[in-house]
């Protein structure tokens, strides 16, 4: 079931849409029909209502098609799709008093027609240029007033500002009815649905048996759907409404510069098109269905995995029903648990992650309580199942819970978290490292966990460094167990994972690795430095977690992930324009400053390189990884070191050659990183060949010949203010000269930056290590790729 799948591709074919043109409006009043041969067009030229054939038929119907796109009718309403005309000599559209529209014989007789439930004096019919046709009252100046409208009797086209769903008060459904064939609009055998029973979901069906299933509405999209949630752009809108009302799902364009349109086709399937003015075509851009799709495929508690074979298997913790039938691929029986429960005796919910939620129609819900709310409430039933969130936006809240059996799951990338009902005697050793609450036959919920925890470790974290402690149940639980799917990097450190608290906060963990070349003395260190500080230009840290073996630093998350990600790729980099990058520029600029000034110690990071600024969703840097910085006491502004640490194209040159530390050899990291920020090239992988220099050395060419404007990555053309950015290239040049002792401090490049329209920057000198060929590294240091370089020896 894809339902909305299309509108996530429109913005890449923004360009070469089909324009509208304008047109004047026709209408059909009490005084004015129409035959076969006219038609009447919409106020924007978009669509055109009047008599067709379909391709391969002589049959006659009264249709609305786009009018500028040709020679081929491309229908998308079909008014008398079931009683069509052979002979139309005789035959008119006509509006009457009180306000119905009918297709009239030369007898006068109505062989098709609308209704109306009031009566008007002055009605006309109007075709809009959404593709509605209207009957209104013409003195009523309300637009949106209608007698009806076509919108509410579709075929098999749902269009922008069109909406699905079911009015509760009337009852009137619209939903969509597919043509038995292309050449016959008559209505065929499926039919798409919002289906209200239990929590709404969108269903395809054929007859009355259900072939597929959205899955829930989540808050940002069908739970089903295979695609990211739908960007709500300034170009188009997706809505949702679900309240006593009714149940309605729609979508609409700001602009109308847009032709697209999901068809329900004559097969079953849900086609989202649009059209291509410059190929003349119509471009797919629905996903295709899979055999994951098919409804209820792999029976109660099966869960389908379109990248395994065979495509079903079941839950963990669960086994085929009847294995022989299942081993023959006969999967219709489904699953059972492998050790039953007694709801009045002690059980667990167990939480599953990355699948479709499954049916609705079994299902209640509430729109405001905590997920822990809904384990102890669906703890007290015996009926419920399993329970989940109703609304994953902004912290996750309401309860959705099932009752019976769970039937037509999927595995899923980007799917959601169920918690299913078990015996607790499915607490065996596997799962030490996952929370569960033992429910008992009342209700009553108590914590089980199988960790080793180090209280005095805990406890004197808590009290040094005032830090929030969390459990590794809970952790475990946020990340789905470290799932593999929720990896979202890895260092010198360990693994980085994406979690998400149960209240729907998200969070990064970083977990120390038992075979990290760092280790407990990078954990520590970060601890000490990162809980001490706070700037809107440094990533916070949440806490920690210290059980056993296990150590982890928890984070906010950065949805964004890392600076790298974007101006070292091609495609991602064109998100940041000139303005974007200069506000990157000058926020790690003032997280350095405030590092080596304003900080309660004076640190000096020691690693910042692209990959170690990390953007939040509004894309502002927040400088990471403490994990090899050192401070310095009072006025000092560095120290030396006979254990190089730090990453190759980032490091000065009288640190990696001679161990002296310093804030300028901070201040040498910004300056490489600016000029990568502008040219959107790694230093380290630069080399011209000609003159064998890296980015620092082919730069500063650039600069001493007044070529600077040369280094500027393409994609910033548009965008560039050019004062602006010559002046970071110098800001950069000057960051990176051979003598630390010539290299300004933050607080003047700050200030440097900030003023662009005031004096002249001094004039750069030859910066370090710009020939790759003399670059000469301490042992025991070199790397050849981009990654943090750590002694062994403590330091």
């Amino acid at each position: 079931m894809e339902a909305s799948f299309f509108l996530l591709f429109l913005l890449s074919f923004y360009s070469s849409v089909h324009k509208i043109s304008t047109s004047t409006t026709n209408v059909i009043t009490t005084n004015h029909s129409i035959t076969d041969g006219e038609t009447i067009v919409s106020s924007g030229g978009t669509f055109e209502l009047g008599f067709f054939s379909p391709s391969g038929s002589s049959k006659r119907y009264i249709g609305i098609w786009y009018k500028q796109i040709l020679p081929m009718k491309t229908v998308v309403w079909v008014a008398n799709r079931e009683k069509p005309l052979t002979n139309t000599s005789s035959v008119v559209l006509k509006v009457s008093k009180p306000g119905i529209l009918a297709l009239l014989n030369d007898k006068n007789e109505s062989i098709w027609s609308t209704y109306t439930s009031r009566s008007v004096q002055n009605p006309v019919a109007l075709l809009l240029d959404s593709g509605n046709l209207v009957v209104k009252d013409a003195n009523d100046r309300n637009t949106e007033k209608f007698l009806w409208q076509s919108f509410n009797i579709p075929t098999d086209t749902f269009l922008s500002n069109m909406k699905l769903g079911k009015n509760f008060q009337t009852g009137q459904e619209v939903y969509l009815s597919a043509w038995k064939n292309d050449s016959d609009p008559t209505p065929g055998e499926f039919t798409l649905h919002i289906d209200p029973t239990g929590y709404p979901q969108a269903i395809v069906k054929r007859g009355t048996s259900v072939l597929g299933s959205s899955g829930p509405w989540n808050g940002l999209r069908w739970s089903g759907d295979r695609a990211p949630p739908p960007n709500q752009s300034s170009i188009y809108k997706v809505q949702f409404v679900f309240n006593k009302e009714g149940v309605f799902y729609s979508f609409y364009f700001i602009n109308n510069l847009l032709l697209t349109r999901l068809v329900l086709t004559s097969s079953g399937y849900l086609q989202g098109l649009m059209w291509v003015d410059q190929t003349k075509s119509w471009l797919y851009l629905s996903l295709p269905p899979t055999t994951c799709d098919t409804y209820s495929l792999c029976g109660a508690y099966g869960s389908c995995d379109i990248d395994s074979s065979p495509v079903c298997g079941c839950l963990e913790k669960f086994e085929p029903k009847y294995p022989q039938q299942w081993g023959n691929g006969d999967w219709s029986k489904g699953c059972v648990r492998r050790k039953p429960f007694n709801c009045n005796k002690e059980h667990v919910f167990l939480k599953y992650s990355g699948i479709k939620l499954p049916d609705t129609k079994y299902s209640q819900y509430n729109k405001t309580m905590t997920l822990d709310r809904c384990r102890v409430v669906c703890s007290r039933n015996c009926s419920c199942t399993a329970y989940s969130s109703l609304d994953i936006r902004n912290g996750r809240k309401g309860c959705l819970f099932w009752f019976g059996e769970l039937i037509d799951i999927k595995k899923m990338s980007g799917g959601q978290d169920i918690y299913i009902r078990m015996d607790s005697s499915e607490l065996d050793g596997k799962d030490t490292c996952r929370e569960f609450l033992i429910i008992d036959g009342n209700g009553s919920a108590r914590p089980y966990s199988a960790v080793v925890q180090t209280e005095k470790n805990k406890l004197k974290l808590k009290k040094e460094f005032e830090l929030p402690l969390f459990q590794l149940s809970t952790i475990t639980r946020a990340t789905n167990n470290f799932s593999v799917n929720n990896k979202i990097g890895e260092g010198g450190y360990g693994p980085v994972y994406k979690g998400v608290l149960e209240e729907g906060q998200e969070m990064a963990v970083k977990r120390l690795s038992r075979t990290s070349t760092q280790g407990l003395d990078e954990f520590k260190n970060e601890v000490i430095y990162i809980s001490k500080l706070q700037h809107r230009n440094l990533v916070r840290l949440l806490g920690c977690c210290i059980q056993g073996e296990e150590k982890m630093l928890i984070y906010e998350y950065m949805p964004n992930k890392s600076l790298d990600s974007y101006i070292f790729d091609q495609t991602k980099s064109k998100l940041l324009d000139w303005p974007k990058r200069f506000d990157i520029i000058n926020g790690i600029a003032r997280g350095l400053l405030y590092l080596h000034q304003d900080s309660r110690l004076r640190i000096i990071h020691r690693d910042l390189k692209a990959s170690n600024v990390l953007l939040d969703i509004e894309m502002n840097p927040k400088i990471s990884d403490f994990g090899l910085a050192r401070s310095v006491a009072g006025n000092e502004m560095g120290a030396n070191t006979s254990h190089v640490v730090g990453t190759h194209g980032y490091m000065s040159p009288e640190y990696a050659v001679e161990g002296i530390f310093s804030v300028k050899s901070d201040v040498f990291s910004f300056g490489v990183l600016v000029l990568e920020i502008v040219s959107c090239k790694r230093n380290r992988s630069f080399f011209d060949q000609d003159q064998s220099l890296n980015l620092l050395g082919h730069a500063w060419k650039l600069y001493k010949e007044d070529r600077s404007l040369e280094l500027i990555d393409d994609q910033l053309a548009d965008s560039c203010h050019i004062s602006q950015v010559l002046r970071s290239i110098q800001v950069g040049l000057l960051c990176v000269q051979q003598c630390p002792e010539d290299r300004p401090n933050m607080s003047s490049v700050v200030m440097m930056l900030g003023n662009s329209h005031g004096s002249l920057l001094p004039e750069a000198k030859e910066p370090g290590f710009f020939p790759e060929r003399e670059v000469l590294y301490a042992e025991n240091s070199g790397s050849q790729n981009e990654v943090t370089i750590t002694s062994l020896d403590p330091r």
